[in-house]
């Protein structure tokens, strides 16, 4: 198969997952462990909603007129951070998991329904409109609540109520240490102006 169809295959199965996995369908998150190349589009995916994160905050920083070093620095934090807040989570919802179920997923099969889960996040360059951003910020932040909750449900086959539970145990300190990385991005641009 030439790389040319194989970039468009894997084009086409990254915008397919992305809009399963915002439309909240039960079945894909139910079968998101079926198929091999599940983690590298989970994977992407995590990494898409980074990118757009830091795009949100590049324009925000630009216009608040930071350096190039500390913008530099600042998004790579930025980026950084919800990569972390991802592995955190996960690891926060698969302990808690342990305690409820005796046989689930492990933390790097749980990744992958997880990582899909972040697809909202895609659309965190959003946040970059004036007014709008942080209820933007929030819609998405809950948006992707409910996605990682069915994902849970879907993933460790527990009732609704359980995972939701489990997973509004990690998601206040994601959104947390997302807003201290911001709170710092702006003091860092302050500093150094």
């Amino acid at each position: 198969m030439s790389e040319h169809i194989r970039d468009r295959e894997t084009k086409a199965t990254l915008v397919q997952t992305l809009w399963n996995a915002i439309a909240l369908n039960a079945e894909f998150y139910e079968n998101a462990l079926n198929t091999s190349r599940n983690r590298s589009i989970a994977r992407a995916i995590v990494i898409l909603a980074a990118l757009s994160h830091m795009l949100g905050s590049a324009v925000i920083l630009i216009t608040n007129r930071a350096s190039i070093p500390i913008l530099g620095i600042a998004l790579l934090i930025d980026g950084l951070a919800v990569v972390a807040g991802y592995y955190f989570w996960t690891a926060t919802i698969w302990q808690l998991g342990q305690w409820l179920r005796s046989s689930q997923p492990t933390y790097r099969e749980l990744l992958i329904p997880i990582g899909f889960a972040y697809a909202p996040q895609a659309f965190n360059f959003l946040t970059l409109i004036p007014l709008l951003g942080s209820p933007i910020e929030f819609v998405l932040a809950l948006w992707s609540l409910l996605t990682v909750i069915l994902a849970v449900r879907q993933g460790l086959d527990i009732s609704l109520r359980w995972a939701g539970l489990i997973c509004l145990v990690g998601w206040p300190l994601v959104q947390i240490a997302l807003r201290s990385v911001q709170t710092f991005e702006q003091f860092l641009v302050q500093v150094t102006q």
